[in-house]
């Protein structure tokens, strides 16, 4: 049996991969695939590709392409969600900010730096034309971190996917004021180079069986239940979810990194760009 160490974060996007696991598709064909929950986000997994902690991550396509350029090795295998991913900009339900342009000059609240929520934040500012040299962060690594620095005013916003922060909206912890989608295919599946080079094979298995799990995800009986009670959100936000949601078995397209690429060095995040051979794996 062949291990291959996987993270993502723990939200209804992975589903299929649970689901893989736990009704032993991975492991029928001589896999063990062991899942790991990332809540801090893209950052941490960032971290943990570089350290061969994980072989594999599902994982933000402007994030890992960013840490990529900036020495980790490792490579986009395919893409795993092709539509946008729609951030949700929220603030402390007592909070006095009651629109997105009273935010310009306040404090983001930020998992870690080269996370989602840090680049996200320049891009949101991009559109709104704000002024990129005066945005602050403070770091608070998770939700929880994020809700105990908007309550005590520690930050002013935070932005996370739209529906993953939903209950926390219902609940009057948050309140929404805006949404930001991402401009291109939102999450990949990347590994280390050093697992592509040891067994590509696995790797390319992996995908064939995720990739015959994701082809009808949508189809199947009951999963808009199913994803409600899992991840304990109301049925009706799963169903607007699932109708805006597209799971791709194809890799990342040329056209969608070099955008990705452009916006990064646009925003001063990234020294140059890359030639797209130099970020993906194709088998």
């Amino acid at each position: 049996m062949k291990t291959i160490k996987v993270g993502g974060v723990p939200e209804h996007f992975n589903l299929p991969w649970h689901l893989c696991i736990e009704n032993s598709k991975f492991n029928d064909e001589g896999l063990n695939v062991v899942w790991k929950d990332f809540p801090e986000g893209t950052g941490a997994m960032c971290k943990a590709l570089r350290s061969g902690e994980l072989d594999v991550a599902v994982i933000l396509t402007e994030g890992i392409t960013r840490d990529i350029i900036n020495g980790n090795e490792s490579k986009i295998i395919q893409t795993y969600i092709v539509s946008p991913l729609i951030w949700g900009i929220h603030v402390a339900a007592g909070s006095k900010y009651k629109n997105i342009q009273e935010l310009e000059t306040t404090t983001a609240a930020i998992s870690r730096k080269g996370s989602g929520s840090h680049l996200m934040a320049y891009v949101n500012a991009q559109h709104r034309n704000w002024n990129l040299d005066e945005l602050k962060f403070n770091i608070v690594n998770n939700l929880d971190g994020a809700i105990h620095a908007l309550q005590n005013d520690e930050a002013q916003y935070f932005m996370w996917e739209h529906f993953t922060t939903k209950p926390l909206v219902d609940n009057k912890t948050f309140r929404l004021v805006a949404d930001c989608p991402t401009p291109w295919p939102c999450f990949v599946i990347a590994a280390r180079d050093e697992s592509i080079r040891k067994d590509p094979q696995r790797l390319q298995k992996m995908l064939e069986i995720l990739n015959a799990e994701t082809k009808d995800f949508k189809l199947q009986r009951n999963i808009d239940v199913i994803l409600s009670e899992r991840y304990q959100q109301k049925l009706e936000d799963i169903r607007k979810w699932l109708d805006l949601t597209r799971w791709s078995q194809e890799q990342i397209s040329e056209a969608d990194l070099t955008k990705v690429q452009e916006t990064l060095l646009e925003l001063n995040l990234i020294e140059e760009k890359r030639n797209y051979s130099d970020l993906i794996h194709t088998f």
